[in-house]
């Protein structure tokens, strides 16, 4: 926060679940999402007034803590959790007994929106979120992390839980802030819904606003514009330039939490570090471009092509403790068990800085050259180019730009008459000549023009 994401003008980031968790000898990622307790003094990421800490020195650097809040489930067997607590799947000393959870059904049919919220999710033991009391423990746990300074929760595998439970959950939250005069939390419900399943997006559209909050939801459709430039079955770049959200069946922009991957999606499939160009044009499509609250993934290298691979957690200790972070320089120097940390890759970190100075101004003037080459004007302001082609790329592009002399704000600076990167030139008719090389992109503002 204070050497990388507040210079970089980043809003928020959001953490790994912070409560008591699941511990299994393998330590794999997924263990941070069996909750075990909602004591967040011990977690393998470590210490309360370590947590606390990092919340302080985020705040300081003008960054915003969102927690990842686990609220469907507890966990599917026994153990004893990261802060010590014995447990078994249906009783959890001091918070929960069997009564508290649903009764033992299996999600068989996402094409039935009773077993998605009140079956299992993958034998997790299932909440009972219709139930008063447990709304006021799982509202507790929220409420007590917001009064230590966290900004915000992702809700996970929210579409399990019924929107009318939800929403009562995050209503005691806000009326908690509200009465101790703090602003309610952002809150944001992961919702997988790609439009074939019975629960859906909109379901849960007006999270929190009942209660004076603000509730957004994750947009997993939009993640397919990876799958542009990685040309999976046909698809290309230039199918970009005729995007609209209404389209491809997306949420209005302002209700969406937009990504080209997440912690779980860079799994399975999709762009990742492994293809360090692709992933870099991908992100200056999606920080470009105008729609969405976007979130960027910052990983660790593990081998996707095994479950074991797939399930293996950060780099950490002989006990299973995340390491201190070391990120590598370039994603294109990561190998298994190191940070790759693709929040500080250079390009990503001044498209942040664009989409900043971007704010508010339209996507205008889209072109393409049929193939793997895109560009757009942001209002009369900004312009984005990206040629995902393995050739390089010649064009006199139509703009919204005033007549100029640009720097490409990808590769250098303006100072006085000498730009340190890519120079462009727009005409009295508003067109550019872009040159520009194979898999790489450009952005121009006006700020920049001489």
């Amino acid at each position: 926060c204070t050497q990388v994401l507040g210079p970089a003008g980043v809003a928020a980031v959001q953490v790994s679940p912070p409560q008591e968790h699941l511990v299994l000898p393998t330590a794999p990622w997924w263990q941070r999402y069996q909750p075990v307790s909602y004591s967040i003094d011990r977690s393998r990421s470590g210490t309360r007034a370590e947590f606390v800490a990092m919340l302080d020195a985020c705040k300081r650097a003008g960054v915003a803590i969102y927690v990842d809040a686990v609220i469907n489930h507890m966990t599917a067997g026994a153990g004893t959790g990261s802060s010590g607590t014995a447990y078994t799947k249906y009783a959890y000393p001091g918070l929960y007994t069997a009564a508290d959870f649903r009764p033992s059904c299996s999600i068989l049919d996402y094409q039935s929106a009773r077993q998605v919220q009140d079956c299992e999710l993958l034998g997790l033991a299932d909440l009972r979120t219709d139930v008063p009391a447990v709304q006021e423990k799982i509202a507790e746990y929220l409420i007590a992390l917001h009064r230590l300074g966290v900004a915000g929760f992702r809700i996970d595998a929210a579409k399990h839980i019924p929107p009318v439970e939800l929403d009562a959950i995050v209503a005691r939250v806000n009326r908690a802030a509200t009465a101790e005069g703090r602003t309610p939390p952002y809150v944001f419900g992961e919702v997988i819904d790609y439009g074939s399943e019975a629960v859906r997006v909109g379901d849960y559209m007006g999270l929190g606003y009942a209660s004076g909050g603000v509730g957004d939801i994750t947009e997993f459709k939009y993640r397919g514009i990876g799958n542009k430039f990685l040309n999976v079955n046909g698809e290309k770049v230039a199918d970009l330039s005729r995007f609209t959200p209404t389209q491809w069946g997306l949420l209005p922009s302002d209700k969406a939490v937009v990504f080209v991957e997440n912690h779980d999606t860079q799994r399975s499939d999709g762009v990742s570090y492994r293809e360090p160009e692709l992933l870099r044009l991908a992100y200056v499509w999606l920080l470009g471009y105008p729609y969405g609250y976007p979130s960027i993934m910052s990983s660790y290298a593990f081998d996707r092509s095994s479950t074991s691979g797939r399930d293996r957690g950060p780099p950490s200790d002989g006990g299973g403790n995340t390491t201190p972070v070391t990120c590598v320089s370039r994603m294109e120097q990561a190998t298994l068990n190191t940070w790759v940390c693709e929040h500080r890759d250079a390009i990503i970190v001044r498209m942040i800085n664009f989409r900043k100075a971007m704010a508010g101004s339209d996507a205008n003037r889209p072109w393409d050259n049929g193939g793997n080459a895109v560009a757009f004007s942001r209002g009369d302001r900004g312009f984005v180019a990206i040629n995902r082609e393995a050739t390089a790329l010649s064009a006199l592009i139509p703009t919204a730009l005033a007549p100029g002399r640009y720097c490409d704000g990808l590769t250098g600076v303006r100072s006085g008459a000498t730009c340190t990167g890519l120079e462009v030139v727009v005409d009295a008719q508003g067109r550019a000549q872009i040159e520009l090389s194979a898999r790489r992109a450009l952005v121009l503002d006006r700020v920049t023009r001489q």
